[in-house]
């Protein structure tokens, strides 16, 4: 590697000396009103970490222009601000996607608010029957609900569908074998499969079938003394189209009774309505598949039925005791937030009607697209009021999906708002699209076509004005 020039070294050493001190830093942090309620001890932190990294862009040549000491206290400013922000933070998703997970999935209805913070903030009954004053189930605070709304006979609840079918299968099947359809043996985000699953909770996969077709005799053909479970996966979030075939699940409970086998089905994003009435491919609902006969079902909280992220299990009072008692479920358990979220998210499927209009996820699925066609004109209308100077907006058809590995393939028809900045800007789209990931309050968007698409069906009317204000701080950056 060659020394730096004559000329090179001179502004290398010239930027080194313009790097203030630690104290220095500090005391014109302190002496700003944004920066001044910042702990020292964060303070003195952010300074050196700022400093190292500025001394570092300077003797690598990555800083060439000239730097003065009110542009580098400027910098430091903007730094601090950034550093102390909250790592978790409220966006706006203007994507279309509506249970995004790397967005939080599902959205908690808003009600549900003083609920939690009440539980969060005091004492609760969480493991205490207040009847007798003695020692109570954390479960039994959503277990009935559970069966009432299912049919079944039990329910358990875990921190999510993942750790559902791993205890399941550890308390069921460990050192025996399980049978699975070869087109089922999905994978789920964050590259967790069905047969790795499988591997963790020491029960042995029997593949049967082809990836496209499976018959009741390929299960037929494979039971043997060291069977112990048959297990169904709902294929939520891929599908094999064109030469198909399954088993149905009361074709596997008959094959199952037959030769005295539990099954199992793992429904991934189950759901308590039926979403064909929206135009939806047909999913199976918990309710069906536990009047089907199995002996279990898993699916998570946080998809379809729209509340936080758990594992569900539901089915015979036999199995579900087996599972609670397996010492896996202490490190898989539930919290109260989880539990209070859960429990009163349940309680609003005792009035669907109730239900469409109160869960999130569930009201930006069914409504209908003229709904959000209106919203996207009224949106529109006063967005440009406040925009005009800025960009130019426009109202566009677009495509939302269900999103969360849930109703793959199919979309859902909505409505948005095309945002394109002036050209005396400079601005491209997907530049907006980063600066807008870095605004007070965040907007995810879509990129397509080298323009900016947001999509109305996930923003909600009390976003509408938090959106217009992210926007104008996006576009009003020099």
């Amino acid at each position: 590697m060659s020394s730096p020039s004559p000329a090179s070294q001179a502004v290398i050493s010239a930027g080194l000396r313009t790097l203030p001190s630690v104290q220095h830093c500090l005391a014109h942090l302190e002496s700003r009103p944004d920066t001044e309620a910042i702990p020292t001890r964060r303070l003195t932190h952010c300074s050196r970490l700022f400093l190292s990294e500025l001394r570092e862009a300077i003797l690598s040549g990555e800083r060439r222009h000239e730097i003065t000491r009110p542009l580098v206290l400027a910098e430091l400013h903007r730094f601090v601000q950034e550093y102390h922000r909250p790592s978790l933070r409220r966006v706006i998703n203007a994507t279309g996607i509506i249970i995004h997970t790397n967005l939080g999935r599902s959205l908690l209805p808003p009600e549900l608010g003083d609920l939690l913070s009440t539980t969060a903030c005091n004492y609760s009954n969480l493991e205490l029957n207040l009847k007798t004053g003695k020692r109570g189930s954390r479960y039994s605070h959503v277990e009935a609900l559970l069966c009432e709304l299912t049919g079944a006979e039990a329910a358990l609840v875990v921190n999510n569908n993942a750790a559902a079918v791993l205890i399941a299968l550890e308390t069921l099947a460990k050192g025996k074998e399980v049978i699975v359809s070869r087109g089922q043996l999905v994978e789920i985000g964050g590259s967790f499969r069905i047969p790795d699953v499988m591997t963790r909770s020491g029960a042995h996969l029997v593949e049967v079938g082809a990836t496209n077709r499976t018959h009741p005799a390929d299960y037929q053909a494979a039971i043997s003394d060291e069977t112990a479970l048959l297990l169904k996966v709902h294929c939520s979030n891929f599908r094999i189209i064109g030469f198909t075939g399954e088993v149905s699940l009361p074709e596997l409970v008959n094959l199952g009774r037959e030769h005295g086998l539990p099954i199992m089905e793992d429904l991934g994003s189950g759901c308590f309505i039926d979403l064909s009435r929206f135009g939806l491919m047909k999913e199976p609902t918990v309710q069906e598949t536990v009047a089907a006969g199995v002996d279990l079902a898993t699916f998570s909280g946080d998809k379809l039925l729209g509340g936080p992220q758990a594992g569900i299990l539901v089915g015979r009072r036999e199995i579900i005791r087996r599972i609670q008692k397996n010492p896996l479920n202490r490190a898989l358990r539930i919290d109260k937030l989880t539990l209070a979220a859960l429990e009163a998210t349940l309680r609003l499927y005792l009035d669907e009607e109730q239900t469409l209009a109160a869960i999130p996820t569930l009201r930006m699925i069914s409504e209908e697209a003229d709904s959000v066609k209106k919203r996207s004109e009224r949106f529109l209308e006063t967005a440009t009021a406040a925009l005009a100077d800025l960009c130019t907006l426009e109202l566009c058809s677009m495509a939302s999906q269900v999103g969360g590995g849930a109703l793959p393939a199919q979309d859902l028809a909505s409505w948005g708002i095309v945002c394109k900045p002036h050209s005396t800007q400079s601005l491209a789209a997907h530049q907006l699209e980063r600066r807008l990931r870095e605004v007070t309050v965040p907007v995810l968007a879509r990129m397509e076509h080298e323009s900016l698409y947001l999509d109305m069906r996930t923003i909600s009317r009390e976003e509408e004005n938090l959106l217009v204000r992210s926007l104008q701080e996006a576009l009003a950056q020099p």
